[in-house]
């Protein structure tokens, strides 16, 4: 009795243990668990959309963060030195890869690593910007997409909502070298349409009002291009501009849904998603030297009807026709 006792006991203890040993291997360890450090430069609708994107696509692609990834996000808050502090960190954490939103972003973290992969979004020109080789392959530990904008596009469409116009103000920072690109090719495109420009350089947000007030009676638009720092001011830039109904043509639509009155740019959910699928890859083994850096070349306009109607302008047809009505955000 006792005999057959032990014996059931022993039988119910290997079971249990077998079903302690299958559970084990069916849960995921922390050796499993990918870690993805996560560097946004500044919070602002782009830069926000393009994360949600990169995430949406990881998803899709099985990734999915407390599952078989972990994520660890951080801003910047547009400081570059915390930029840096972070990259650091994150590095010396020794994460598997770094996501890297914005060209400032990108820089810190490519100072901080050369070895740990780095994927970007948001970085206007990786070459010049010190981070790839070259476009088709990147030849550094860093690959992604670039936000390059139709610059030339925008000014078409400047021209097509003010026919009249002949100069345009460019309101950009002096201290990010996504926006000086920008500025150089919106000059040589306006150059070919005979629209002159003068350029308004800032280096903080309390500067914006002023800078905007020295040029408002020698412009007829002001273009804003993806510019972080005035991306994530748009509000005081459209104050600024509305007194004197100067029209703000921007580089993206968030922007134009914050401050402006109209743009033709891209889609910065699939940039991200597009970014989040090449992360997919490197996750899988994939080495970023010998990947691309890729763009987005589809584009759309929109109008934001509220702020037109606010400093009564009036939208061409030609515009119209195939332009998305957006709503102002707060």
């Amino acid at each position: 009795m006792k005999a057959s006792k032990v014996l059931k006991g022993l039988g119910v203890g290997m079971i249990c243990c077998y079903c302690s040993f299958l559970a084990g291997c069916s849960q995921k360890t922390d050796s499993d668990m990918k870690t993805i450090g996560v560097l946004q430069y500044t919070e602002h609708a782009a830069l926000d959309a393009s994360y949600e994107g990169f995430i949406a696509a990881l998803e899709d692609e099985g990734y999915v963060d407390g599952d078989n990834i972990h994520i660890e996000f951080k801003n910047a808050q547009g400081q570059n030195p915390t930029a840096q502090t972070i990259a650091s960190q994150l590095v010396n954490s020794n994460v598997d890869l770094v996501f890297a939103i914005a060209t400032p972003a990108a820089q810190a973290a490519y100072n901080a690593t050369k070895d740990i992969p780095i994927v970007i979004t948001a970085v206007t020109d990786p070459v010049e910007s010190g981070l790839t080789k070259a476009w088709d392959v990147s030849g550094t530990n860093v690959t992604g997409t670039s936000d390059l904008t139709p610059v030339a596009k925008q000014m078409e469409l400047i021209q097509e909502l003010l026919p009249e116009a002949k100069t345009v103000g460019i309101l950009y920072t002096t201290s990010e070298v996504n926006s000086e690109i920008q500025v150089a090719l919106a000059e040589e495109a306006a150059a070919k349409l005979g629209l002159d420009i003068i350029k308004v350089g800032i280096t903080s947000v309390n500067e914006i009002p002023n800078a905007i007030a020295s040029v408002v009676d020698k412009v007829d638009v002001i273009y804003t291009p993806t510019d972080n720092l005035v991306s994530s001011s748009m509000p005081v830039v459209w104050n600024a501009c509305l007194e004197k109904k100067i029209p703000v043509v921007t580089g993206e639509e968030g922007m134009a849904k914050k401050g402006g009155v109209a743009t033709e740019g891209i889609d910065y959910f699939q940039l991200g998603y597009e970014t989040g699928l090449m992360a997919a890859e490197v996750l899988e083994g994939k080495d970023p030297s010998t990947m691309p850096v890729k763009t987005l070349e589809n584009t759309s306009l929109v109008v934001n009807q509220e702020h037109v109607d606010a400093i009564g302008l009036t939208i061409p047809d030609s515009i119209l026709e195939r332009a998305e009505i957006v709503t102002s955000e707060e």
